[in-house]
């Protein structure tokens, strides 16, 4: 998740989210990836993610602990809502007319399903057309 971490951040913490990704650099716009997205909080965004402050203290504290224990990746997923069937109707209702991001969330979704069924996160890789492939290793 993060290459850099701010505990003096103007927004109480954040932390670095890795964007673009594989998928973004291989199906998004080649002109502007856009990039410098953080996990914050304050719940104020310019373009991040925001979250409560109690929210962003307990994500920061627990990947705090997570690197203490060694780990150099901490993977993070973000969906645009709970992708299920009427989050997913929503979603495809209010923006009707983007069929590339109706298609993402789709392609979401399967990911969303594993984490729903599994109780952890799938193992997700991206395939040459820069869609992601969940699997469960």
């Amino acid at each position: 998740m993060s290459r850099r971490w701010y505990p003096q951040s103007n927004f109480y913490l954040s932390l670095h989210v890795g964007y673009p990704n594989a998928a973004g650099r291989i199906s998004g716009s080649k002109q502007n990836l856009g990039g410098d997205i953080f996990l914050q909080g304050n719940c104020v965004t310019i373009g991040c993610i925001p979250i409560t402050n109690e929210g962003i203290k307990e994500v920061y504290w627990l990947a705090v602990l997570a690197r203490t224990a060694g780990q150099q990746r901490i993977p993070i997923q973000i969906f645009p809502t709970r992708l299920t069937g009427s989050g997913s109707d929503q979603l495809a209702t209010i923006q009707r007319n983007e069929l590339d991001l109706i298609s993402l969330w789709m392609n979401l979704r399967q990911g969303f399903g594993y984490l729903e069924q599994h109780h952890r996160p799938p193992a997700v890789h991206v395939d040459r057309g820069g869609r992601y492939v969940f699997t469960g290793e």
